[in-house]
């Protein structure tokens, strides 16, 4: 019989630490809380210091039960559950729950799962940390206090099942304020002028600078035209700077960046790269190693690295590209004051486990988001890349044309990595030929260009983290839940991956701002951000907190009950009538985005998908139209609109006009170049315009 009992969150982590304590241990998951509040009711005492009001999660009363028949039959139990204020309120329930001295060493943390860390953790347990604690539960009665009184009203006066929280509230006014901005944008017209020069063999490309050394904007076809007329006569260089730059490589990642990075270079979700993470970190099977943790915790606002790892990425790096990549200085790690910094960045726990070694192992997200965190630790502890650059200038009658090139010295970090941007545009070298001051070079091309200028561009998922954690809005933990609570209530959806508000959701932010308006303000959300933060380390009292905030929330909150209006949403005539009872058929927000439904409902429940032509015959039945669908994941893809009669499917965009070489469909596809066109059936492919 074992003489300890070690409570975890999950089965799999269960699975990985009964491996690495062996016999004496046994190991048992709580499935995540087991305790908390009731669902029912907001479970806030608000006479009583805003006291909790706990119950067993319904479900879990078998594991409990479980677990504290385990409990009494060993010496001690230890409670080892995430290393977060989430973990430590896990921990805390359970002490109550199994009757355990909070005071007492019952409490293990580790930041990885792997054999030294979780020998290492067991040898120095600690009482429960009641500040992180206090700083949990701080943020659910704060929750509850919102949420379980702003949207009742909303039932009432909306529709139901709406909700109104926090973050998610600041989240959907950053979206709509950014659509304003969009809808609002006035394109203003500017021109550009490129020009193509040869010297010897070589074609190099210059853009328009201005006239006599100063900075000229073009902002009309006669701008362009007076320039124009100025160019008489030869072109020669002057004033060549050459110099040599140095790059920094990136930092490793928190899960800010991590999430990002994910959704540039992988095209995930928040929630997926979460959940990936997290299995990462729980444990794979890896063959005669059995199941270890590859990753560190997922959850950290750190890019600190510890010296073990820092030690070990040396070792590896010179070992494979050679001792001139090593970072010769170590950068100071720069601590952000909202960062908590309670854990090392995001890591792999071992930088020997190569992502080529464990491909048999992972599924390919795994492997990608494996290999994504890997190559970027890599990279962190690299030397700096060294760029030549270069600078011309070439001059015809006082009008400047500049040229810059630049090419890669030594590759140093971006040898392993480089990372993404939100435009998705790949680095290059851009060379430029042998060019000396007072060469003559041949005009080949003088092109004007006409542009208009465009408005701020609506948020993608990682442009949305990104904002959120440079405001102090939220913390690590909160990010995926919040972007897909927003969308689950059909306050936002997802158009080309960026995000558009819904009617349903400029109504309820406009609600919440008339009558909430705190819980709207980007400074007081990052100021409760920050007092939570105090809570945790101690240096303020949660009641306290709470009760600031809830004085002022209370005079809202009975002045929006009084004086909110019931608002109507009528649906949306889709424009045409039901093929089943002739009603007229309603656009509708579901699940999985927009449908349109019969106006007839319930009794009529006819539902059809939302489809948009894309003008394309279909190829394989000939009498259809190709049409642009969506899946349940919100993959958009094209099919024929005769479906089910005819099963033509493509992923990827068909165009109207045939193959040249074998008169085959043509279709888009999206590369880490751009969009390319490719044939169906041979190998003609050519550049999208």
């Amino acid at each position: 019989m074992a003489d300890y009992l070690v409570i975890v969150e999950s089965p799999a982590k269960a699975k990985t630490i009964g491996k690495y304590l062996g016999k004496k241990y046994t190991v048992k998951a709580s499935m995540g809380h087991v305790i908390d509040l009731p669902k029912s009711q907001m479970g806030v005492d608000i006479e009583e210091n805003y006291r909790p009001k706990y119950i067993t999660i319904r479900g879990k009363g078998p594991i409990l039960k479980d677990l504290k028949a385990a409990a009494k039959k060993v010496k001690k139990v230890y409670l080892a559950a995430d290393p977060d204020r989430e973990g430590e309120a896990i921990a805390w329930h359970l002490a109550h729950s199994l009757k355990i001295d909070e005071k007492s060493d019952c409490r293990v943390v580790f930041n990885e799962i792997t054999q030294q860390a979780i020998k290492d953790a067991f040898k120095t347990p600690r009482p429960i940390n009641m500040d992180l604690v206090d700083a949990q539960q701080a943020r659910r009665v704060l929750d509850r206090l919102v949420g379980y009184n702003i949207s009742p009203l909303l039932w009432k006066k909306v529709k139901k099942g709406l909700s109104a929280g926090r973050v998610q509230s600041v989240a959907v006014k950053m979206i709509i304020d950014r659509e304003k901005e969009v809808q609002s944008f006035v394109p203003e017209e500017y021109w550009s002028i490129t020009a193509k020069f040869k010297t010897g063999e070589e074609i190099f490309e210059a853009k328009f600078y201005g006239v006599d050394n100063k900075k000229v904007e073009l902002n009309s076809e006669a701008d362009v035209n007076e320039i124009l007329n100025k160019l008489i006569g030869s072109f020669s260089v002057e004033n060549v700077k050459k110099r040599e730059r140095k790059r920094n490589p990136v930092l490793p990642f928190t899960t800010s960046s991590l999430q990002q990075e994910a959704a540039r270079k992988l095209n995930f979700r928040a929630k997926k790269t979460m959940m990936i993470a997290q299995q990462l970190y729980e444990g794979i099977d890896i063959g005669k190693e059995g199941t270890i943790g590859l990753i560190t915790y997922m959850r950290t606002d750190s890019t600190r690295v510890s010296e073990t790892a820092e030690k070990e990425t040396a070792e590896y790096i010179e070992a494979s590209y050679g001792k001139e990549y090593l970072l010769k200085d170590k950068r100071p790690v720069k601590k952000d004051k909202k960062s908590q910094d309670a854990h090392e960045a995001i890591r792999p726990t071992s930088v020997f486990k190569d992502p080529k070694t464990l491909k048999g192992y992972l599924s390919r997200d795994q492997l990608r988001l494996y290999k994504l965190i890997w190559e970027r630790l890599v990279a962190s502890q690299m030397a700096p890349a060294v760029l030549d650059t270069m600078s011309v200038d070439i001059v015809n009658e006082g009008v400047l044309f500049r040229a810059t090139g630049s090419k890669i010295k030594f590759p140093g970090f971006m040898k392993v990595y480089i990372e993404g941007n939100d435009d998705g545009k790949k680095e290059e070298d851009r060379l430029l030929p042998h060019l000396e001051e007072e060469m003559v070079v041949s005009k080949e091309l003088i092109e004007p260009n006409q542009h208009f200028t465009q408005p701020p561009p609506r948020y993608t998922e990682a442009r949305l983290v990104k904002t959120l954690e440079e405001l102090g809005i939220g913390r690590p933990s909160t990010f995926a839940p919040t972007l897909d609570t927003i969308q689950r209530r059909g306050y936002v959806a997802l158009e080309d991956k960026r995000f558009v508000p819904t009617e349903l959701g400029e109504i309820v932010l406009e609600l919440i701002e008339q009558f909430f308006p705190e819980i709207l303000n980007v400074e007081f959300t990052a100021k409760m951000e920050s007092d939570l933060d105090a809570i945790e380390e101690g240096q303020t009292d949660w009641v306290n907190i709470i009760d600031h905030f809830y004085s002022s929330f209370e005079k809202n909150l009975k002045i929006a009950e009084e004086e909110m209006k019931e608002v109507e949403i009528k649906d949306e005539p889709a424009g045409e009538d039901c093929e089943l009872c002739g009603h007229e058929m309603v656009y509708k927000m579901g699940r999985y985005g927009k449908f349109m439904a019969c106006s007839n409902f319930p009794d009529c429940r006819n539902t059809k998908a939302i489809v948009k032509e894309i003008g394309v015959k279909c190829p394989t039945c000939k009498d259809g139209n190709i049409v642009e669908r969506k899946s349940k994941k919100r993959r958009t893809f094209f099919g024929c609109d005769q479906y089910p009669e005819c099963d033509f499917l493509s992923w990827d965009k068909p165009i109207s006009r045939p193959c040249p070489k074998c008169s085959s469909m043509l279709v888009e596809k999206k590369s880490k170049k751009g969009v390319q066109v490719h044939c169906t059936k041979c190998d003609y492919e050519e550049e999208a315009n």
